[in-house]
Parts: C-alpha cells; sequence; structure tokens
C-alpha cells in the first residue's frame, strides 16, 4: 500500500474515533493481503505530525496512543464554542493527585502524613471516578492499605505520554507552599485545624457565640437580683411575723401567771365592793 493512501486512512481513523489510538489499535485496521506492518504505520504518522505544522491542530502521542487535538496558541478562541465552564478542583485534591503521580504506588495514610491533614473520602472517590487513579495493590503491612497509582487516562487528560514529561522535582521544592513539596525528606506529621468553608460563617458563629455569653450573663445577673429580692421579702415578712407574737407576748404578761395572784385579785376586787356599799349606806 502507498504511503499516501496509508496517511489518509490512519488521518481519517484517528479523527473519527472518540480516543487515542495506539499503533496496535490501527494495525487491526488492515488484513494481511493490504500488507501493512507496524513499521509503516509508525512512518505514517510521523509524516501525519509533520504535516501539521504551522496548522491549528496537531498530530499527539498521549498516554493511550495518537489523537489530533487542538494547539495550545489558538485554544482560546475555539474554548469560545463552548459555553460551559471548565471544571475547577480544589486545592486538596491537586496536592492528593500530585503526590499519587510522584510518589506511586502510595497509600492513603502515607499521603496524609505528608499533608497533615485527613484525606477527604470524597477526594478518592472523584479521583476514582475520572479514572485518574486506581488501587495497583496493597502493602504489606497489617491493615493491608490500598496502594493508588495513576492510568493512562490520567496522562490523557493532562497531555503526557508517559510520567517522564510530568515536570521535575526541582521545580515543585522551589514553590513556596511547603506542603507541596515533594521530596525524598520525610515529613513529620502534623496537626492542622480545618480551616472553613465559609469565612462569613465563622463571623456569624463568633458574634452568635458573643451573643450567648452576653444572654448567659445577663440570665445569672436577673437570678442575682431575683435571690436579692426573695431575700428582703423573707426578710419583711418575717419581721411583720414577730410584730403580732410582740403584742401576743404582752397580753400574756397581762394576765396572772399563778392560781394564788388570781384569788388575791378576786379579794381585792371583792373588797372594793364591800368598801363601796359601806360608803353608800353612810
Amino acid at each position: 500500500m502507498q504511503i499516501e493512501q496509508l496517511k489518509a486512512i490512519i488521518e481519517a481513523a484517528l479523527l473519527a474515533a472518540s480516543q487515542p489510538l495506539s499503533v496496535l489499535q490501527l494495525s487491526e485496521l488492515f488484513v494481511e493481503e493490504d500488507g501493512v506492518d507496524r513499521a509503516q504505520i509508525a512512518m505514517a504518522l510521523e509524516a501525519l505530525a509533520e504535516d501539521c505544522n504551522g496548522r491549528g491542530v496537531e498530530l499527539k502521542e498521549v498516554g493511550s496512543g495518537f489523537r489530533y487535538q487542538v494547539r495550545q496558541d489558538v485554544h482560546p478562541w475555539i474554548s469560545r464554542m463552548w459555553s460551559e465552564k471548565p471544571s475547577r478542583y480544589s486545592r486538596a485534591l491537586l496536592e492528593t493527585l500530585a503526590l499519587i503521580a510522584y510518589r506511586q504506588p502510595i497509600t492513603r495514610p502515607e499521603i496524609e502524613q505528608i499533608r497533615g491533614v485527613v484525606v477527604s473520602s470524597n477526594i478518592v472517590k472523584t479521583l476514582e471516578e475520572r479514572e485518574w487513579i486506581r488501587v495497583v495493590g496493597h502493602r504489606d503491612v497489617p491493615g493491608k492499605p490500598a496502594l493508588f497509582g495513576t492510568t493512562r487516562a490520567f496522562l490523557d487528560y493532562f497531555n503526557l505520554k508517559s510520567l517522564d514529561e510530568l515536570p521535575p522535582l526541582s521545580e515543585i521544592r522551589d514553590m513556596e507552599d511547603p506542603q507541596l513539596r515533594l521530596d525524598d525528606e520525610p515529613f513529620p506529621p502534623r496537626i492542622i485545624r480545618d480551616l472553613p468553608i465559609d469565612p462569613d460563617a465563622e463571623e456569624h458563629e463568633t458574634e452568635a457565640g458573643e451573643e450567648t455569653e452576653s444572654e448567659h450573663h445577663a440570665e445569672e445577673t436577673q437570678h442575682d437580683h431575683v435571690e436579692d429580692d426573695h431575700h428582703d421579702h423573707a426578710g419583711i415578712t418575717e419581721s411583720h411575723h414577730d410584730e403580732p407574737a410582740d403584742e401576743a407576748d404582752d397580753q400574756v404578761e397581762t394576765h396572772p401567771a399563778t392560781a394564788d395572784e388570781a384569788a388575791d385579785s378576786v379579794d381585792a376586787d371583792e373588797g372594793s365592793h364591800t368598801q363601796d356599799t359601806e360608803e353608800y349606806r353612810a
């Protein structure tokens, strides 16, 4: 088969495919009668890559194979064709993915030790749903923690042919954030307080706490006033109870204490009555 015809077939196959195609997959398009081997396919791919020079597309080899894609220099204009915004990933997810990419295979406890915080289950789930990571084995330690590694889909998404195309560690060591350091020095475990998702919420919580404390203080003050009023009322009641008691004591003192005193009092009354009678007769 002529090279020009081979180039046209491979070019059409790559454009029609929804994912990158490897040399092996392209070779399955031909039968023995065509007389096309893998070496001829590789030559056709090189020729197609050269033909893209100066054009808006390029033939790029990624982890899963070869694909046509838009060049970076024209991407800002082409991206206006789609109204949806690209997905945005959290810093914690990207840090976890970077640790898996550079230190694979790695376990979840090892990632937590390096980052200093607990790895959320949602982060691991998202990376697995994206098919960027997978379980490649289990470490032979108590608990048998899973070992994570990257996939070909990870290489395809980040436009990489292999892990060797990742940025060198020297560039990452120069970054200011120490959490993103991926050198071989072990990181001491440290505890970091989880930051609030919404800083305004934290302010509202602080204000609510201060209001609660003020209300609690007001309740204590009011309780003290109630107790003082209760004590004052009790003192007044006690004084009112004492006055009738004093009057009763006075009344008790006016009565004779013994029977003899009572008899003497009766005789005195009779004597005064007799004297009055005699004076009347006279």
